[in-house]
C-alpha cells in the first residue's frame, strides 16, 4: 500500500476509532447506570447495588494481565471484534432471560462480568493497536480523540439513561444497546490494525502465558522512564480514593448541597476532560509530554487540597457552589493535560510486541489500588474531619511527585530540555 493511501486509511482511522469507542463507551454507561437504578428499584438494598459493582471491577482485575498476553500474541483486529461480539451476546443473553424468565440478579451480576472481561479484551487491546491504526505525527490527535469520546459518554449517558429509564422497558433498553454493539463490531470490522504496525512476535512466539508475562515485566523494569510513571499512576490512583470517597462525602453530608446542584458540579468535571481533549485533538504534540504531566500532577495536589477549603471558611451556599463548579472544571482540564501527552509518550516508548502486557500491567495496578484507597479513606473520613484528609493526601501527593519527578528525573527523559535552557540563557546574556 502506498503512502498516501495509507495516510488516507489512518484519516479514516480516526473518525472509525472514535465513533465506536463512543458507541461502546455510551452504551456500556447508559447500560450501567440503567441496571443500577434497576437493581435499586427491585431490592432497595445497598449491598445487591455493590455487589454489581464487584461485578465489574473484580474480573477487569484478574483478567487484565491475561488480556495484554493475548493482545500481543494474537491478531488484535479478532480480539477487538469477538470482544464486541461477546457484549452483544451477553445483552441478547440478558434480554432472552428478561423475556422468558423476568431479570433477576444472578443474570445481571453473570452478565455485568461477562461485559467487564470483554471491555477489558476491548480496551487493553485498543490501548496496544493505536500505532498500528494511524501514523506516528497524528498519535496524539487519536488519543484525544478517544477521551473526547469517553468525555462525550460521560456527560450524555447519564441523562439519556435517566430517559430512556423513565421512558421505556428495559427490554426496550437492551435492545438498544444490542443495536450499538452491532454497529460498532461493523464499524471495527473496516480497520486496518496492523496498517503502521511493527510487530514481530504475533502468532510466533513458543513461550507459555507464564513466560510470556514474565518477559513483560522485565521489559517493564528496563525502562526507567515507564517505571517512574507507573509508581506515579499508582500513587496518584491510591490518592484519588480521598477525592473520590471525599468530595461526595464532603459536598453532600458537609456542606448540604442539593442533588442536582452537586450533578452539575459532576458535569463540570466530563466538560473540562472534553474541552481540553479538543484542543489536545488539533493543537500541535507536546513537547516535554514527561515534564507536562509532572505540573499537571502538582496541580491536581493542589486542587485536592482546596477542595477542603469550604470545610474551614464560611461561604454562602452559591459561592460554595460556584467554586466547586470551577474546581471540578479544573479537575477534569488536568486529568487530560496529565493522561494525554503520557500516553502518547508511552505509545511510541513501548515496543509493539510489548504494549499489550505493559498496559494491562498498568491497569491491573491502577484497579487494584483504587478500592483499596476508596476503603481506607472510607473509614478514615468516619473517624477524622475531612479538611485534614484531604489536606494530607494533597501533601502526600506533592511530597511524592516532587521526590519521584525531581529535576534530575526530567533531564533523563528530556535531556534536550538542558540545551533549550543553555540556548535561551545564552541569547539573554547576549542581549
Amino acid at each position: 500500500m502506498d503512502e498516501i493511501r495509507k495516510l488516507k486509511m489512518a484519516t479514516y482511522h480516526l473518525f472509525t476509532f472514535t465513533i465506536s469507542k463512543l458507541i461502546s463507551t455510551f452504551g456500556a454507561q447508559v447500560y450501567a447506570f440503567a441496571i443500577s437504578f434497576h437493581i435499586l428499584q427491585i431490592t432497595g438494598s445497598a449491598t445487591s447495588f455493590a455487589a454489581n459493582l464487584l461485578c465489574n471491577i473484580l474480573p477487569r482485575t484478574l483478567i487484565s494481565p491475561f488480556a495484554g498476553y493475548v493482545a500481543d500474541k494474537y491478531s488484535r483486529k479478532k480480539i477487538v471484534i469477538l470482544a464486541q461480539i461477546s457484549t452483544t451476546l451477553a445483552i441478547s443473553g440478558l434480554l432472552y432471560v428478561s423475556l422468558t424468565y423476568g431479570l433477576s440478579l444472578t443474570a445481571i451480576y453473570i452478565t455485568t462480568s461477562v461485559l467487564a472481561i470483554a471491555s477489558t479484551f476491548s480496551s487493553v487491546t485498543f490501548s496496544s493497536s493505536i500505532t498500528g491504526l494511524v501514523d506516528e505525527a497524528r498519535i496524539q490527535r487519536a488519543m484525544s480523540l478517544n477521551q473526547m469520546a469517553m468525555s462525550f459518554a460521560a456527560i450524555g449517558s447519564p441523562a439519556a439513561g435517566g430517559l430512556l429509564y423513565g421512558a421505556v422497558s428495559m427490554d426496550t433498553f437492551l435492545i438498544i444497546y444490542i443495536a450499538a454493539s452491532i454497529a460498532a463490531v461493523i464499524l471495527e470490522s473496516t480497520m486496518n490494525f496492523t496498517l503502521f504496525a511493527k510487530r514481530k512476535t504475533e502468532g510466533k512466539t513458543t513461550e507459555s502465558m507464564f513466560q510470556s508475562m514474565k518477559a513483560g515485566v522485565s521489559y517493564l523494569k528496563t525502562k526507567q522512564v515507564l517505571m517512574t510513571l507507573i509508581w506515579l499512576c499508582l500513587i496518584v490512583n491510591f490518592l484519588f480514593g480521598a477525592f473520590e470517597v471525599g468530595y461526595s462525602y464532603v459536598l453532600i453530608e458537609k456542606l448540604n448541597l442539593s442533588s442536582q446542584h452537586f450533578g452539575f458540579t459532576q458535569g463540570a468535571f466530563a466538560a473540562g476532560m472534553l474541552i481540553l481533549s479538543i484542543y489536545f485533538s488539533v493543537r500541535k504534540e507536546v513537547k516535554y509530554p514527561f515534564l507536562v504531566s509532572k505540573r499537571g500532577i502538582l496541580v491536581i495536589g493542589f486542587i485536592l487540597g482546596a477542595t477542603a477549603l469550604p470545610l474551614m471558611i464560611d461561604l454562602s451556599y452559591w459561592a460554595i457552589f460556584t467554586f466547586y463548579m470551577i474546581l471540578m472544571f479544573s479537575f477534569g482540564a488536568m486529568i487530560i493535560i496529565i493522561n494525554t501527552p503520557i500516553q502518547v509518550m508511552m505509545q511510541k516508548m513501548i515496543e509493539d510486541d510489548y504494549k499489550g502486557r505493559v498496559f494491562s500491567l498498568i491497569e491491573t495496578m491502577a484497579m487494584a489500588l483504587m478500592p483499596l484507597g476508596m476503603i481506607l479513606f472510607g473509614f478514615l473520613y468516619d473517624a477524622v474531619p475531612g479538611q485534614y484528609i484531604l489536606l494530607a493526601s494533597a501533601a502526600i501527593l506533592l511530597g511524592v511527585v516532587v521526590t519521584l519527578a525531581r529535576p534530575s528525573v526530567v533531564k533523563k527523559v528530556h535531556p534536550e530540555l538542558d540545551g533549550e535552557k543553555r540556548v535561551l540563557s545564552e541569547a539573554g546574556t547576549a542581549v
